[in-house]
């Protein structure tokens, strides 16, 4: 067999409800250039039984590791099997738009001097009902984000939804993947030292669902509030000492009250899924306030006019 120009790590772990539209959404690319590495940790041999439904439709590999219980373990393991030179994580729950590797591979015919490739995700419900718009606020087109623009920013706040990426497998390994101690922010700490290492293309098109449900870890995993502050801490400690000056102070700053209007919403919706930017009916004036010293500091971007039924995700 050939060997594959992109590998799909899913992460299951009990969620046999999901794993086969997730699976039928890489069915539905229609690209046998692709391999899916499954790494289960279920209690039961569910989520297997699903996996064998699509033997003769994928390229996969199943792996039966119960004993790799967190997410970040399973995606390292998944892409240290990987064939591909590049790699996508994709939860069991989550699902790729049909065509997602068709432009993935229009890309990287031009620009294949990437370490990362970013897009939108559709935000959907358990039922898949799209609930709006998850975006990125950086420059898309032709030209690579400007290093010290993707840091300043991504150091505010995650604004990059995991089905999202496509990153070059040995950038990956090289920046030793998903931290195991960060089992909440990983993906933000993985893209910070990702960013620092080349370079990342942005572009305008949604092309993956990110699914949101009483059991997702945005929801979940971010009740312990003590333990998301200490998180959020070690990822931004991490990484500030990457922008220089004056401005490493604005972005500590800003990062900081971003996440105090985290810390209060999740305390106030006992974990349901927010992010700083979800759009408000009425938002209170320290969200206001908030809002108005992103767009001090990034100028260049004004929000996006909000939807009181929506949580896109606005520019700042």
């Amino acid at each position: 067999m050939d060997k594959p120009w992109l590998s799909v790590i899913v992460s299951s772990h009990n969620r046999e409800r999901w794993l086969g539209a997730t699976l039928q959404s890489l069915v539905d690319q229609d690209d046998p250039g692709i391999e899916v590495v499954v790494i289960d940790g279920s209690v039961n041999d569910a989520c297997l039984q699903v996996v064998g439904n699509y033997g003769d439709k994928l390229n996969i590999h199943a792996h039966r590791r119960p004993d790799l219980v967190s997410r970040p373990e399973k995606a390292n393991f998944g892409v240290e099997q990987a064939r591909g030179e590049w790699v996508c994580i994709l939860d069991d729950d989550d699902l790729w738009l049909p065509e997602k590797c068709a432009k993935l591979r229009e890309w990287l015919a031009f620009q294949s001097d990437a370490v990362m490739h970013l897009h939108p995700c559709y935000i959907i419900d358990k039922s898949g009902k799209r609930l709006g718009l998850w975006r990125c606020p950086l420059p898309n087109g032709q030209s690579p984000v400007p290093a010290p623009l993707l840091l300043e920013r991504l150091l505010v706040q995650n604004f990059i939804a995991t089905p999202a990426p496509m990153i070059r497998r040995d950038a990956y390994l090289r920046v030793g993947g998903l931290d195991n101690r960060l089992w909440y922010t990983a993906d933000w700490d993985l893209y910070l030292k990702i960013a620092f290492l080349g370079t990342v293309y942005y572009y305008p098109y949604p092309l993956a669902c990110y699914r949101v449900h009483g059991s997702t870890l945005t929801i979940g995993g971010s009740r312990d509030l003590k333990d998301f502050r200490s998180q959020y801490q070690i990822v931004v400690n991490r990484h500030i000492a990457k922008i220089t000056g004056t401005r490493a102070n604005e972005i500590l700053r800003i990062s900081e009250s971003v996440y105090r209007r985290q810390h209060s919403a999740r305390g106030r919706n006992k974990g349901e899924f927010c992010l700083y930017t979800q759009s408000t009916d009425r938002p209170t004036r320290a969200w206001a306030e908030t809002n108005a010293e992103i767009f001090h500091l990034f100028p260049n971007h004004s929000p996006v006019p909000s939807s009181p039924t929506s949580a896109d995700y606005r520019r700042i």
